[in-house]
């Protein structure tokens, strides 16, 4: 999938050291810890855990590189999990801090929203309530506040932002 400056495609084990350095970046997931690896090995598992949703469902997170490049900065997709009993599509977009600021987060959202239109679930984002970057991108790529499904995440409140 293209966006006017992004390339987005499924994962491939390959893609085990470009998660590794992203989820390794402590800043880049200062708002999720919990998402922080720290071995080759766990980063494989979770990519295969990304590939196996795909195989399953037909859709899930993908690899962000800039248009003409081979460098990946980040991921963006949506994963079917389960949100107090009902089933919702939990939108991920994690990028490298040096790819941040630039708007490259909400271009990727904004595509992977479009994409999941013809989803039969609602689309969901959990944003750490001192995430104000995370919680803009969401409201930019028109998710609503629904403080009604707020919960607790492994790393503390969920704000829960919904289509």
């Amino acid at each position: 999938m293209l966006t006017p400056r992004l390339e987005l495609r499924r994962p491939v084990l390959a893609d085990a050291g470009a998660v590794l350095r992203i989820h390794q970046d402590r800043l880049a997931c200062e708002h999720n810890p919990g998402d922080l690896i720290g071995t080759r090995a766990q980063a494989v598992e979770r990519c295969r855990g990304w590939i196996d949703h795909w195989e399953r469902h037909g859709f899930g997170y993908w690899v962000l590189r800039r248009r003409g490049s081979e460098h990946v900065i980040g991921f963006c997709g949506v994963k079917l999990v389960r949100l107090h009993d009902a089933p919702v599509l939990n939108l991920f977009y994690r990028l490298e801090p040096a790819a941040w600021g630039s708007g490259l987060a909400g271009e990727a959202v904004a595509a992977v929203i479009a994409t999941s239109a013809a989803l039969p679930y609602p689309v969901i984002a959990r944003v750490r309530p001192a995430n104000v970057a995370s919680a803009r991108v969401a409201a930019r790529a028109g998710l609503r506040r629904a403080e009604h499904l707020d919960t607790l995440g492994e790393d503390g409140p969920d704000w829960i932002w919904s289509s």
